[in-house]
């Protein structure tokens, strides 16, 4: 068990998460809340990476802190999922976590890359065509 704490980040488009993480009884606080107060999915979003733990490891043992900045609301809690997993993968040094975790969710260790499509000079969208008119 780690005596000091230690932050790990993730990142979802432009929402970025830190995790501090510390030896404790196993809360997660997201923004200053704790998890428990989360609407459902949000909550069962964060709760992921811990199952798996528990079900691979045993026992939660630690406390985690979260905090966000940027995004939307659902990007800093892909954000956070992906810091949960990074740290208890790091903290543990468990190739059979890390195992667990890629075969139940890629996305649950490995960052999604994908980023907004620029817009483009003299359209409207970054898709989008400027209409033509015949008349």
């Amino acid at each position: 068990m780690v005596e000091k704490s230690i932050i790990v980040s993730g990142k979802r488009k432009t929402a970025v998460a830190k995790l501090r993480i510390k030896p404790g009884t196993g809360k997660v606080s997201f923004n200053y809340l704790p998890s428990s107060e989360l609407p459902l999915f949000h909550r069962l979003a964060l709760a992921e990476p811990v199952k798996i733990y528990e079900q691979e490891i045993g026992p939660m043992k630690y406390d985690m802190t979260i905090k966000t900045v940027g995004g939307g609301k659902e990007g800093q809690i892909q954000a956070a999922r992906l810091s949960i997993a990074k740290a208890l993968v790091q903290i543990t040094g468990s190739d059979v976590l890390k195992k667990a975790y890629i075969t139940y969710d890629r996305n649950i260790l490995v960052p999604d890359s994908r980023r907004k499509e620029t817009r483009k000079p003299g359209d409207s969208k970054a898709r989008a065509k400027r209409q033509k008119s015949y008349r």
